[in-house]
């Protein structure tokens, strides 16, 4: 009897941690729930150095359009390139105009989450990419939207592109759904 009582309060303690949506000390306003077929993946977002491009990452996934989106360019040790909803081949965007650049002194290191954009710097608007390996070459020249502080290791079994075909994947793997944290249900 006192093992069953022993489990059963074990059990009730830990049901509020398993059913958390949100890790400890993270902005559920400001935090992405990016689901894959390998898992989850939550991302922090950074108002605090890009505050436009936070809150159209935030629209659009409240909008649900990168939603069964495309990893449409992977290299490997580099990084895995998402959200064009529009096309899904990375020339498209969003029908909210792009996003003038918002630069940081922040590296771009694993994990760090980065605006995507032509060769113009103010030409963000949908797309971001997902750091696999340190890249100095980005810095100051992208804008940083957040960091991966979960689920890193789904992001690494996405599906990798050809080298020969500048990360172009044939077949890839998609968002199945992204949705800011404090809508999750």
């Amino acid at each position: 009897m006192t093992r069953v009582f022993a489990f059963l309060l074990a059990f009730v303690c830990v049901l509020p941690v398993l059913a958390a949506p949100v890790p400890a000390g993270l902005d559920p306003q400001n935090t992405v729930f990016l689901e894959t077929k390998y898992g989850r993946v939550i991302i922090r977002l950074r108002p605090d150095l890009a505050p436009k491009h936070v809150e159209r990452i935030k629209t659009l996934a409240r909008e649900h359009y990168y939603d069964n989106v495309p990893f449409h360019r992977v290299i490997a040790g580099f990084m895995a390139q998402t959200g064009d909803g529009q096309r899904g081949d990375g020339t498209g965007k969003s029908k909210y105009p792009d996003l003038p650049a918002e630069f940081s002194k922040v590296p771009f290191t694993r994990g760090v989450v980065g605006m995507a954009r032509t060769q113009n710097p103010n030409s963000a608007n949908s797309q971001f990419f997902i750091m696999y390996g340190e890249t100095p070459s980005l810095n100051g020249q992208y804008t940083v939207v957040g960091e991966v502080v979960s689920g890193m290791e789904a992001i690494d079994r996405v599906k990798k592109g050809s080298q020969a075909d500048n990360g172009a994947v044939t077949d890839p793997d998609r968002i199945v759904r992204m949705e800011v944290a404090a809508d999750a249900k």
